[in-house]
């Protein structure tokens, strides 16, 4: 801890509107290699500032870019303060304001069913928002980049020397409802969209966190989350993720076959991504993915079975 109270004191000068800080609270949370630190500065504002790798400041840059974006969406997430470079250091950093509240993940086991699904229909509304800034128009479509990097990992998971169960049927359902994507909307994506990425606050959502993974593409792939870790969470929550992003109504037979088809690549990609990134919790992933299998039957069904 010490270690990185030291590394903000070292660039506090070298950051005007950090200058006379009061106190500085070490984040650790999430995969990302980024430094986070809350920050309470000298007039007593709380700021959130993240520090990271120079060479990594022009995808930094777009990540501020598209929190200004999403203020002109009226999404409840950070305003961005500043963006800046230190040189000297070899680092970057960005400093937006910060969400006080709770993870998500950890607060919403402990709330009512009702409150629960109160909290996803807010989620689902928040990320309807999100998802409606359309893709630059140079960006290739959705079906030409989505096949491109399915092809790519299903490659990787045949070399990888382990297999999942029945992944056979998986592929085959893939096959079978990939030409979907074709022609689906092109448009901003989270594309970490889940409880651990959710700020609650007096049993109410607080806000949405870290846009670091942003993509462009089909909106419905934001809910291969909700399968994979918030319906483990929290079904209610899940449930009202999923009305809420449809404005109270139910998704019709088109939603829940991109759902599954997206999911089914996800569960593909996410054997060759642990192997290669967190080899030492395969089987925690292979937890997840076979409650996903048993969910769907293996996807004989694609609506899944907690959704009643």
């Amino acid at each position: 801890m010490q270690n990185h109270l030291d590394q903000i004191k070292n660039i506090e000068s070298y950051i005007p509107v950090l200058q006379g800080y009061r106190e500085a609270v070490h984040i650790d949370k999430g995969y990302s290699p980024d430094q986070k630190f809350m920050i309470r500065r000298a007039n007593g504002d709380q700021v959130l500032l993240k520090v990271f790798p120079l060479q990594d400041y022009a995808w930094k840059e777009k990540e501020y870019q598209t929190l200004q974006h999403m203020a002109d969406y009226q999404v409840r997430c950070s305003r961005p303060i500043t963006i800046g470079q230190i040189p000297e250091l070899g680092l970057g950093y960005m400093i937006v304001s910060y969400l006080e509240g709770e993870d998500g993940e950890v607060v919403i086991p402990n709330l009512t069913e009702e409150i629960q699904v109160q909290i996803g229909y807010q989620a689902g509304q928040e990320l309807l928002k999100i998802t409606q800034m359309p893709a630059p128009a140079s960006m290739p479509s959705w079906y030409e980049r989505k096949l491109k990097k399915h092809r790519r990992y299903v490659e990787q998971y045949r070399t990888c020397g382990y297999r999942m169960r029945n992944d056979d049927k998986v592929l085959a359902f893939i096959d079978a409802h990939i030409h979907l994507m074709i022609d689906r909307p092109n448009r901003f994506q989270h594309d970490d969209y889940h409880l651990g990425n959710l700020i609650l606050r007096d049993q109410q959502l607080q806000g949405v966190i870290d846009f670091s993974a942003f993509d462009w593409g089909d909106p419905v792939h934001e809910f291969v989350k909700v399968g994979i870790f918030c319906s483990e969470t929290s079904v209610p929550f899940s449930i009202g993720q999923i009305r809420g992003y449809h404005d109270g109504e139910e998704p019709d037979e088109l939603f829940w076959k991109l759902y599954a088809l997206y999911l089914a690549m996800t569960l593909i990609s996410s054997v060759v991504w642990v192997l290669k990134v967190k080899p030492e919790e395969l089987d925690m992933m292979m937890d997840k993915i076979y409650r996903v299998l048993e969910n769907h039957h293996d996807f004989d069904e694609v609506k899944p079975n907690w959704y009643v």
